[in-house]
């Protein structure tokens, strides 16, 4: 091995490996790796190729003069050479890419204007990540034997780098997860709990002694339940964020209903029977969000006022409809109460081009009944 090409190729690796081990986007990292290929192997185009699961290649960085238009992007056959190089680990060096048959019938039209040609397996003997190539233009010298040494030394120190930054990158990420989880655990588990109990008190407050609360304080206290409502509203949304960090994945729906139900039942004491029907997984993200915020107001003015011993909350999914029940065997809903929670329950079913429908006494309990379209 040449020992300057070998020198060179050595402080490109670390270079690489500072940057890869630091987090830098993997796209400027593969941007270095093929810029130092062309560079070590004298060429007028190098290619880093990533492997898919079916075996073919795909072009993710380009360095030197293309000749025709930018290969990023091109996919290669499975029966190309440089697929056979990142399958088999073995290099490949050609005088002529065009003209050499175990090339020639698989060279894309953008690379036609080349000759000589060396491919080097990118990765480790574990992790095949895909191919790093070098050309030069039709009629120039071939690739040296030193050179490709140097070449596959290189590919093969600069991909086990990258294995080993994605494995890196893996762990911070299951530790910044790990971390959301427990905040958002602390806030669900600790500060809610504690809050729904502050805010049950207050509605105590509000409504027993009626006859001698001045009519402004029990407004005071009524507004002060709604704000602690808001506050609990906005911090499970806080903890939805952190368990669901990324907003184009969609919660679960039933999960998100139990994990509801599981705090509605630690607030009353035993645990609300639950029923889901249907197929929830076909439920639209928007009418899930709605669902949940319904029944999240639903349970808070079972645990508030009610004074149950058994709560059944039923979840049905349709064909058209979604339907959400929540039925408690309390003392109805009390003289004097604030309808607020009531309230928005209807106006997020109308909404969302639905209704609600709540039927109480003192000697049945309440019923809420809360149906919205499965599309609109």
């Amino acid at each position: 091995m040449d020992p300057t090409l070998a020198a060179r190729a050595l402080t490109a690796s670390t270079e690489i490996a500072t940057a890869a081990l630091s987090g830098d986007d993997p796209e400027a990292v593969l941007a270095m790796v093929v810029e130092v290929a062309a560079e070590l192997a004298e060429a007028d185009l190098g290619l880093v190729m990533a492997r898919g699961e079916d075996g073919r290649l795909t072009v993710e960085a380009a360095h030197g003069n293309t000749i025709a238009e930018n290969p990023v992007g091109l996919v290669l056959s499975t029966r190309s050479s440089a697929a056979r190089v990142a399958r088999s680990g073995i290099p490949m060096v050609v005088d002529d890419v065009t003209t050499d048959p175990r090339t020639s019938p698989f060279v894309p039209k953008e690379l036609w204007g080349f000759g000589p040609f060396a491919a080097a397996p990118f990765g480790t003997r574990e992790r095949r990540l895909g191919a790093l190539t070098v050309y030069r233009k039709r009629g120039a010298q071939p690739f040296a034997p030193p050179t490709v040494e140097v070449l596959t030394a290189f590919a093969a120190q600069a991909g086990m780098v990258l294995v080993l930054a994605e494995g890196s990158n893996a762990r911070q990420r299951v530790a910044v997860l790990e971390e959301r989880e427990k905040i958002a655990r602390n806030l669900h588990d600790v500060i809610v709990q504690r809050l729904y109990g502050a805010g049950m008190q207050l509605d105590l407050l509000v409504r027993r002694p009626a006859k001698r609360l001045a009519k402004a304080d029990a407004a005071r206290l009524a507004d002060a339940v709604d704000q602690l409502d808001a506050t609990i509203a906005e911090i499970r949304g806080t903890v939805r964020a952190l368990l669901n960090p990324d907003p184009t994945e969609p919660m679960d729906l039933a999960e998100t209903v139990r994990a509801e139900v599981a705090t509605a039942g630690e607030l009353l004491g035993f645990t609300p029977r639950l029923d889901l029907l249907g197929d929830l997984a076909t439920v639209p993200g928007a009418v899930a969000d709605d669902t949940r915020a319904a029944l999240r107001e639903a349970l808070s003015n079972v645990v508030r006022h009610s004074g149950a011993s058994s709560v059944r909350v039923q979840l049905k999914v349709t064909q058209h409809d979604l339907e959400l029940h929540v039925i408690d065997n309390g003392c109805g809903i009390p003289p004097g109460v604030t309808q607020r929670g009531l309230n928005h329950l209807r106006e997020r079913a109308e909404r969302a081009g639905g209704h609600c429908d709540v039927r109480s006494s003192a000697r049945t309990g309440t019923t809420v009944t809360w149906t919205v379209p499965l599309t609109r």
